[in-house]
């Protein structure tokens, strides 16, 4: 069976989510057309090779439907003869993209191959792609009679289940921050942000290369202050035991970006001379309660530690999305998990959350970190849409 290996990882750098956001001027395509010329150039690869690009995108509507993963192949000027497909599974479609890669490469589907993903959430706002629509049908609704309840209405059960209070979700939100700010001003995030060229406000074309969405002044204090985001009086009436703790500071912002990772055997990584960077210890997809949504990271974590046959202990970086400050916290409660070792560099309440683009972010971040700090392995864990979650383990080479 081929052996799937990690060649390389890039993203682009975090833009603010919203008109004004550095990213907002250029079109979703263009983002994903830049990760994707980027990584076959720096790897000096013919993008003929390429068996397929797989994309990861959300909100499939407006500028980013029709297939933006085949758009983007024919934009970055790769031959006519390259596929591509565009994915959904919520928060972790790229993520997703690398197992489907990975999966393709071992079953010999696929010598090359890249899983890549995008999101404007400036440009194509969140919910765009359910046109106002119930996305559930009667048979679900029939299921969860009370009705299933959208992501921040979840993060505050989580809250509320794991006894996690205001103070420790703001002073874990500044700590994101703090981390990032510090990775950032000593260029720990170099190596994964591609620099790409944009128009700012005054219509000048700039280079952005900074991840946007990072605030080195943020502090838990002035976290202290936020109003809570969620809190309606049909929730609180139904849910009369939350104590209404989340808000944006302790959420992930809305962000625009685009990232890929080159993936191929390693028996071809060899024959093209390039130096595979990783390979998978192990990849697992898992559901859980739709109603929490955010707690299916720990047995999707738990499910691919026991398929590598390693345990928490052994891993020596932990990428867990932080689409809320409880998760990752209720995750490294369950784990046993290592506090200094969770989101070293900051996590997305920090360096964004590009929805359809955060699983590669992700891996491109515990990528470098492994190769900084020595590292062998490092998890990656996202929480997904509805109840969702994958988790996937690498092992530097």
């Amino acid at each position: 069976m081929p052996t799937p290996v990690i060649v390389d990882v890039v993203r682009l750098a975090s833009g603010r989510g919203k008109p004004g956001g550095a990213l907002s001027g250029t079109h979703p395509t263009s983002m994903l057309v830049h990760v994707l010329r980027s990584i076959v150039e720096r790897n000096d690869l013919d993008p003929a090779l390429v068996d397929d690009v797989i994309a990861g995108c959300v909100m499939q509507a407006g500028e980013q439907a029709m297939n933006i993963g085949r758009a983007a192949v024919l934009g970055a000027g790769f031959p006519e003869s390259v596929p591509a497909t565009t994915i959904d599974r919520a928060c972790g479609s790229s993520q997703q993209a690398v197992h489907f890669a990975a999966q393709g490469v071992a079953a010999g589907a696929y010598d090359v191959v890249i899983a890549a993903g995008v999101e404007s959430m400036s440009r194509v706002p969140m919910g765009s792609s359910t046109m106002g629509k119930d996305t559930f049908g009667p048979e679900v609704h029939a299921r969860y009679p009370e009705g299933l309840v959208h992501q921040g209405i979840s993060a505050e059960l989580v809250a509320q289940r794991w006894k996690l209070d205001r103070a420790t979700l703001d002073a874990y939100s500044a700590e994101s921050h703090r981390r990032a700010a510090e990775a950032t001003a000593a260029g720990l995030f170099d190596r994964e942000i591609v620099p790409i060229t944009v128009t700012d406000a005054e219509g000048n074309a700039v280079e952005h290369r900074v991840d946007e969405t990072v605030r080195a002044s943020t502090t838990a204090e002035g976290l202290g202050g936020l109003q809570p985001a969620f809190r309606t009086n049909e929730f609180a009436a139904r849910f009369p035991d939350i104590e209404w703790q989340i808000h944006p500071g302790n959420s992930s912002p809305f962000t625009d970006g685009a990232s890929a990772a080159l993936i191929m055997s390693e028996e071809m990584a060899s024959r093209l001379g390039l130096t595979p960077r990783a390979r998978f210890a192990s990849y697992a997809v898992t559901g859980d309660d739709p109603l929490l949504m955010l707690t299916a990271p720990i047995p999707a974590t738990q499910k691919a530690l026991a398929r590598a046959g390693l345990g928490i202990d052994d891993i020596d970086a932990y990428e867990v999305n932080e689409a809320f400050a409880p998760v990752p916290l209720a995750w490294a409660h369950d784990l046993g998990a290592d506090p200094a070792r969770l989101n070293p560099w900051g996590g997305a309440i920090a360096l964004g959350h590009a929805l359809g683009s955060s699983g590669t972010r992700l891996l491109a971040t515990l990528v470098n970190h492994l190769e900084a700090t020595g590292g062998r392995y490092g998890i990656q864990t996202m929480c997904e849409a509805n109840g969702m979650a994958n988790a996937t383990i690498i092992e530097k080479f």
